[in-house]
């Protein structure tokens, strides 16, 4: 497999699992019951910790990107694909 295309799965992989773990962990500020001054969305997390889940999703996506790897140069995966 090129090198593009091993990127392309990653890049694609990450992307989707990054907007599924951002959301977890997070506390907005209605559920705290902080006061929310005029102007600020009462939803938005009290702390959002977007390094922590970069690293969770970049490992997770070598791990996805793997699998699909191993499954794409599997013989039987490639004889379905091409019967």
């Amino acid at each position: 497999m090129q090198i593009g295309s091993l990127l392309a799965i990653y890049f694609v992989a990450w992307w989707i699992i990054f907007v599924a773990v951002v959301p977890m962990g997070s506390t907005s500020l209605h559920e705290v019951g902080a006061k929310v001054e005029p102007g600020h969305e009462p939803g938005s997390p009290v702390k959002l910790q977007l390094i922590k889940k970069g690293l969770l999703t970049t490992v997770i996506a070598a791990f996805v990107t793997a699998g699909l790897i191993y499954l794409m140069t599997q013989t039987i995966v490639a004889d379905y694909w091409n019967r």
